[in-house]
């Protein structure tokens, strides 16, 4: 081992499960500013699941001073019965996708819908008969050259 990977923490690999609303703003925390690709979705009708792959910014570590890393993390919603989206296409796959929140819109017991809010005005809307979330790391964090930006209220920075 060398000195270098003596310094580096030890990697845990982030899972998250979410059953309710409180459950989901703990996972959409662990995933704000998270990056993906249009192409890197997919609803799976038959099997009621939409899929996501996207490059989660490590918020947790970065906050405790760590070096910023981003991890590639797989996102899925179980129960889905229907995809609704906004402000982006499907025909364009490369394009890329800003993750800012995640919330549940409750509708008649269990049911409702997952609103999933990026920059740009985009958003994916599921309906789900009941609120099933999971999230796992599914590789090694790669270091960054800097952490997301948010404009300030009158601070024209991004």
């Amino acid at each position: 081992m060398t000195k270098a990977q003596e310094e580096q923490p030890a990697e845990e690999k982030l899972r998250l499960i979410a059953l309710d609303s409180d459950d989901l703003a703990v996972l959409s925390a662990h995933l704000q500013d998270a990056i993906l690709r249009v192409g890197d979705m997919v609803y799976l009708p038959r099997e009621k699941r939409f899929v996501l792959a996207l490059n989660r910014f490590d918020w947790l570590a970065f906050d405790c001073g760590r070096a910023p890393h981003r991890a590639q993390t797989g996102l899925h919603f179980e129960n889905v019965r229907k995809v609704a989206l906004h402000g982006f296409r499907q025909d364009r796959p490369n394009d890329i996708l800003n993750l800012l929140d995640i919330e549940f819109i409750p509708g008649e017991t269990p049911s409702g819908s997952v609103a999933l809010v990026f920059s740009g005005g985009c958003a994916l809307l599921l309906e789900v008969e009941c609120l099933e979330a999971r999230m796992a790391d599914l590789g090694p964090r790669r270091r960054v050259r800097r952490a997301p930006g948010h404009a300030t209220a009158g601070s024209g920075e991004a």
